[in-house]
């Protein structure tokens, strides 16, 4: 394409990295692998296991290597990426799957990985959470190396790309980006993908800004074709005009400028200019994100997702081990509050057979969450009593997720005592006095929140599933992602209902989910009344600064300015004048 020829285009994607960059194209379209299908010579079964074992001993050194090499440029963070390739690697359940549909389908060994690796590929790409559909990639990224290994063929991924580009791709996995020159990358686009996605988080290491989720932009572009990346904003402009290149000149300076601000207000208090103090608090998934979430100013952890410690392992964690790793946070954030959420599982969630239930026809309505845990009481109680050892020695609390009412919290309750009455006969130490407390994310935990805050010590809104189940929107459908409104009246009607209900009863509700990251939509809810927010850590700094800026009494004014709106859009628009109107005139 030519600007001479071609008029400048606009499309919009899902803003990742931040930055702006413009450049030329770099088309990235891995090569197609092909894969044998032949049948196995009789006799020759055990030929083909050792193939199996003697290539995944090869892949892994390979992985070993790169999780250094990145280490040594990105550092530790970036090269954790690769632990979850490791662990698909080690991971029995696959293995003998594939020596098993080798044995039975009488086909290669080649052949057979490649087809159980997609059956595991399949069941995350379907899972309706963000964070574990992403996980997917891992299996995906993995299983490709392995792939070419045991076809024989090499695999390089960016490690060769020339002049400074900006790239495109239908995807792009850890190891295609893990070698790639710092200064070669201008910028990443991709059709897939979210802002967990691992494009995403190395975009982020080299400082690069990334745009995701574009469907079919690789379609539109050739290599050498010129283009603009908006990584604040989620846009990208193909053939930009020169008053385009000149405004997005004007507007990185801008933005760069307000970025200093915020970082400088870091360590600062969170408190609204009239006094309003709002804790804001950091999701994490391990003891390993303490140090970076302490470096983004978070008062406490809102959300410790339990899950990825089941995820990451070959079986399920003894007691001691999750001891270990409940423990390790608490006490890195003492005296500060650390939410420790149980098992947030489904039964299409778990990535070996060790964790299988059967087959549902819906299982994001099925066996899933606080539902699993009931029914397998042992396990459930192996994570109790683990959590309330830790309490010890730090400000733990304990919550249970997708409670759909008070059955359901006073069994998870009983089963609580029945694991405090164990540690008693052991004579372990816990704190008599832990907070418990309960995810609300489903509508009949919202409507009957009046019952359940009598039951509970703190809230916390789970928006993404409570959005999801009150809309009945899929946001993993395309067709209909587009109708997922957090600020649909309806939302903002429940949210209200719930925190109303929760200090009738004098207890804290926190506001964890997407939209607790936005700062456009925050002071929506804050001014409904929710005392907390829990976000990624990357999120924290931009929310500091805009609360800073603001009187909470405004937020309250534009909370009742917005409900008497109908629409979501005009409901967003409405927001997003407020925030230009307090953050976008301090920059200067």
């Amino acid at each position: 394409m030519g600007s001479e020829v071609y008029p400048e285009q606009v499309f919009k994607g899902i803003a990742a990295s931040p930055g702006v960059a413009h450049g030329k194209v770099y088309l990235f379209v891995p090569k197609e692998l092909e894969i044998p299908d032949t049948p196995v010579e009789k006799g020759g079964e055990d030929d083909e296991v050792e193939l199996l074992e003697q290539k995944l001993m090869e892949t892994r050194q390979q992985v070993l290597k790169l999780q250094k090499e990145v280490a040594e440029r990105l550092g530790d963070d970036e090269a954790r990426i690769f632990d979850a390739h490791l662990l698909v690697l080690e991971d029995r359940a696959l293995i003998e799957e594939t020596i098993r549909e080798m044995r039975e389908s009488g086909r290669n060994i080649t052949f057979c990985f490649h087809a159980v690796a997609q059956r595991y590929i399949d069941a995350f790409a379907h899972i309706d959470d963000e964070y574990l559909r992403e996980r997917a990639n891992d299996i995906r990224d993995v299983s490709k190396r392995m792939l070419h290994n045991l076809v024989g063929e090499a695999h390089y991924g960016l490690a060769r790309l020339g002049a400074e580009r900006v790239i495109v791709a239908r995807d792009i996995s850890p190891s295609d980006t893990a070698n790639i020159e710092k200064g070669k990358v201008l910028g990443i686009i991709t059709d897939a993908g979210s802002k967990t996605s691992h494009a995403v988080i190395m975009a982020r290491s080299i400082q690069v800004p990334a745009v995701v989720g574009m469907r079919n932009i690789t379609k539109l572009l050739t290599n050498g074709d010129e283009i603009l990346v908006d990584g604040y904003d989620g846009q990208v402009i193909i053939n930009p005009s020169e008053k385009t290149l000149f405004r997005y000149g004007k507007f990185q300076e801008e933005k760069k400028s307000l970025e200093k601000k915020i970082l400088a207000q870091i360590r600062r208090s969170t408190t609204t200019r009239d006094g309003k103090t709002i804790s804001l608090m950091a999701n994490i998934e391990g003891a390993n994100e303490v140090e970076r979430i302490r470096q983004y100013g978070a008062e406490g952890v809102g959300l410790f997702r339990t899950e990825y410690l089941f995820l990451n392992a070959p079986e399920f964690p003894s007691e001691e081990e999750q001891f270990q790793a409940y423990d390790a946070v608490a006490r890195a954030m003492a005296p500060d509050p650390v939410i420790i959420r149980t098992l947030d599982l489904g039964g299409d969630k778990f990535p070996n057979s060790v964790y299988r239930t059967d087959t549902e026809t819906n299982p994001f309505l099925g066996l899933r969450a606080i539902r699993l845990c009931l029914e397998n009481t042992d396990l459930f109680k192996t994570q109790l009593r683990a959590i309330l050892r830790a309490s010890v020695h730090g400000n733990v609390k304990l919550m249970y997720p997708m409670i759909s009412g008070a059955g359901e919290l006073e069994r998870a309750n009983e089963i609580l005592r029945e694991a405090r009455g164990e540690l008693d006969r052991k004579k372990a130490a816990y704190n008599p006095d832990i907070k418990v407390g309960a995810m609300i994310e489903i509508p009949s935990a919202a409507v009957t929140s009046d019952i359940l805050a009598r039951k509970c010590d703190f809230f916390s809104i789970g928006t993404n599933d409570l959005i999801q189940y009150l809309l009945a929107i899929d946001r993993v459908n395309e067709r209909i992602a587009h109708l997922y409104e957090p600020t649909h009246p309806a939302v903002m009607r429940m949210i209200q209902t719930v925190v109303d209900a929760a200090h009738r009863e004098n207890i804290p509700v926190g506001l964890c989910g997407e939209i607790a990251g936005d700062p456009v939509l925050v002071p929506i809810f804050l001014g409904i009344g929710v005392d907390e927010l829990s976000i990624v850590a990357s999120g924290l700094p931009a929310i500091k600064y805009m609360l800073r800026n603001v009187d909470f009494a405004d937020m309250k004014k534009l909370t009742d300015e917005v409900f008497k709106l109908d629409d979501p859009k005009k409901i967003f628009a409405t927001a997003e004048a407020f925030y230009k109107k307090h953050v976008s005139h301090l920059i200067a």
